[in-house]
């Protein structure tokens, strides 16, 4: 018998029922997650800083925060590289300007009217002396004393301001006092539920910064333990629900199978015949494959995704192969054709790039059911695409895809109680710490053995001082009938700012090396003309590649040997480790050259030392988790992943192992109470039933 959930808690209670919430500020809340009172009281600070008092202006240090009060004697609006608006704040042991990038007339005059000014920022050295950018202020009144409790500060959204939101946080307390929170996973400790978040949100005065700004003090580690046993029951609920559905039960590979074998060419690798006896025998349960194939770059995940297809086509059924390019879809066409087309096997191509006549047509034949293995990219799963008796689903480069993306493409061949194998392939290896905490509802295999006659990469890591050795050392390799990549990388910059960056590259590399040609491709070109450009650098027709990362997926190109890598020291460890596997496909000796910019930070410096010494594929990521986080490496906020608000997968290893017994305790002991924990902590689930 379900368990009533009283009507006045604050799971019922709408954020526009506190004071202060319109409708604006409703839609902002909503878009990072908050839809109740109680999704604002578990919107947990991310770090606190101490704002308890106030230090004198002359006392300040580059590099610090302070809380500071005075009097505003200048202001001005300054126009330089960017203009700027400056506040000058004194008083009795001197004066710092507090600098505005962003502001309005409106502050401006607001600003030059207030009496007495009290501000909390860090100070840095500006173009006027020390200088705070952007600091949080406020009129500063005689009852205003200083705070007599840590200030938190929260992950937020466009448009609010972090003073806005501690307002709303101080109503969602006051309610919190009002309706205390329900225990859901009755956790033996010494302090309750309530009083752990009521201290997280106002720590005192006294409480230890550093403990809470590391995660570690024991209110925190209460909360996470909540938070993981509810992602562990998440994932537990998942998967009897994907037990409960029924799927295509498939015979035994035959003859088209073992034919398609012989069909490659080569020797099959120990790990890819393992893999694949795996994804064939769970194919012959009546019930959906949930499978995570991992494999490091070039470890040859295109053969299982082939003889999967085969085992579906030899059972009357179809398969769906989702890649996140069109390059990269394009390539596991141009493959998998080679492969399957001799033995009967019929393949096609669906992007956006299909269009008009050719698309209908298409999209016929896939209802139709005469196409056995449609290859696509996020096209696949759009509304008019129906098949005819979709078996199995394959998604390459899975991180790259939401959540709701991949569900709408196995819903694809659904019905009734039905569902579709799956197949979900990735070359950016999963740490382990992640896989057992966040994938257990799939079954997980691992190739972790590259067939032979691949040659492990060198990677040197050098400063761009060395530019014009590096150019002598492209020329030396194309001038000797070999190919290279040259990658030009802007983070955090504009598209257009990097295809500008990689045409200046391309345009000096072509007048220092007349007689090497030189392609180039970036993401402002239209994908026929990447495609294009691309297809005349495998056939050997260009020497140079320069190219944004926009080649990170999808190239094999044998004879490409050497591959530079510009502002290296921007990029994250597991991109550098996919880009780097574009070379050394092949049998002739592979380099990489990391090229940084001086000086190099610690962390940096750290992660290409990481490049340099391994290319282990799964060390990288495990080291790129510890310097990184697991929100960082998978984009979650975007993907719907994972979306962790307290915990943390590396900090609490010894937390999650505790989290999966709790979570098998919980359900045991009270379903109910258990799909109420999940939805208390999880905004972006799977489509599960917590009903």
């Amino acid at each position: 018998m379900t368990e009533k959930q009283p009507q006045n808690d604050l799971s019922k209670l709408p954020v526009e029922s506190l004071k202060g919430v319109g409708p604006s500020l409703q839609n902002k809340l909503l878009k990072i997650g908050i839809k109740t009172v109680e999704d604002i009281v578990f919107h947990l600070p991310y770090r606190y800083e101490d704002r308890t008092r106030i230090s004198p202006i002359g006392s300040v240090v580059t590099g610090g925060a302070y809380l500071l009060e005075g009097k505003i004697s200048e202001i001005k609006v300054m126009y330089g590289r960017r203009r700027s608006l400056i506040a000058f704040l004194e008083d009795s042991s001197g004066r710092i300007g507090l600098r505005f990038f962003y502001f309005s007339k409106r502050q401006q005059e607001n600003l030059d009217s207030l009496k007495k000014v009290r501000c909390y920022g860090e100070v840095r050295q500006g173009a006027t002396g020390p200088e705070i950018y952007h600091p949080e202020y406020s009129e500063a009144k005689i009852e205003n004393h200083e705070s007599q409790n840590l200030t938190p500060i929260y992950p937020s959204t466009e448009g609010m301001t972090q003073s806005r939101y501690r307002k709303i946080v101080g109503e969602a307390l006051s309610q919190l006092h009002r309706l205390p929170l329900e225990d859901l996973t009755s956790m033996t400790s010494s302090t309750n539920l309530t009083t752990c978040l009521q201290y997280l949100h106002q720590p005192p005065a006294d409480a230890e910064t550093d403990l809470l700004n590391e995660g570690r003090h024991p209110a925190q580690k209460r909360l996470s333990l909540d938070e993981l046993t509810a992602h562990q029951v998440r994932i537990k609920l998942l998967r009897e629900e994907l037990k409960g559905l029924k799927a295509p039960k498939l015979s035994i590979p035959g003859k088209l199978y073992n034919r398609v074998i012989d069909e490659f060419g080569f020797q099959l690798t120990n790990a890819q015949k393992l893999v694949s006896t795996e994804i064939s025998e769970n194919m012959l349960n009546d019930f959906p494959m949930h499978r995570l194939v991992q494999g490091d770059v070039g470890s040859g995940k295109t053969v299982l995704a082939a003889l999967a297809s085969v085992h579906a086509h030899e059972n009357g059924l179809q398969t769906a192969l989702m890649a996140p390019t069109e390059l990269l879809a394009e390539q596991h066409l141009a493959t998998l054709e080679t492969w399957l087309r001799p033995i009967g096997v019929k393949v096609c191509l669906l992007t956006a790039n299909v269009r008009g006549l050719a698309r209908r047509e298409l999209m016929k034949k896939i209802n139709e059911g005469e196409i056995d293995l449609a290859i696509g990219t996020h096209a696949l799963f759009q509304k008019e695409v129906n098949f005819k008796n979709l078996g199995l689903v394959i998604i390459d480069e899975q991180h790259r895809f939401g959540v709701n993306q991949r569900l709408a493409l196995r819903k694809k061949g659904s019905s009734d109680n039905s569902s579709p194998h799956q197949v979900i392939m990735t070359a950016t290896p999963i740490p382990r710490t992640l896989s057992m905490g966040f994938y257990t509802e799939m079954d997980v295999s691992i190739l972790d053995e590259l067939p032979p006659g691949r040659t492990p990469v060198k990677t040197s890591v050098l400063s761009s001082e060395r530019r014009e050795d590096i150019i002598a050392q492209v020329n030396f390799a194309c001038q000797s009938g070999r190919q290279a990549y040259w990658v030009c990388t802007l983070i955090n910059e504009s598209e257009a700012l990097e295809c500008e960056a990689a045409e200046k590259v391309s345009s000096e590399l072509q007048e220092k090396l007349p007689k090497v040609s030189i392609g180039l491709v970036h993401g402002g070109l239209t994908s026929q003309e990447k495609n294009r450009r691309m297809q005349e650098f495998k056939k050997g027709n260009l020497d140079l590649l320069v190219c944004t990362t926009v080649i990170e997926v999808g190239v094999d190109v044998p004879n490409a040997s050497l591959m530079i890598i510009e502002n290296s020291e921007r990029l994250g460890l597991a991109q550098l480790h996919q880009l780097r596997g574009r070379v050394g496909r092949g049998s002739e000796a592979s380099h990489c050259l990391l090229l940084y910019k001086k000086p190099l930070g610690a962390i940096s410096r750290q992660r290409l030392d990481v490049m340099r010494t391994s290319n282990d594929g799964f060390f990288i990521a495990e080291k790129d988790l510890e310097m990184r986080g697991p929100g960082e490496i998978f984009g979650t906020l975007q993907s719907g992943e994972l979306r962790l608000k307290i915990a943390d997968l590396q900090r609490d290893k010894e937390i999650a192992a505790e989290s999966t017994k709790a979570a098998v305790n919980l359900l045991i002991q009270d379903k109910e109470k258990a799909k109420r924990l999940v939805k208390r902590w999880i905004f972006f689930e799977e489509k599960i039933n917590l009903a």
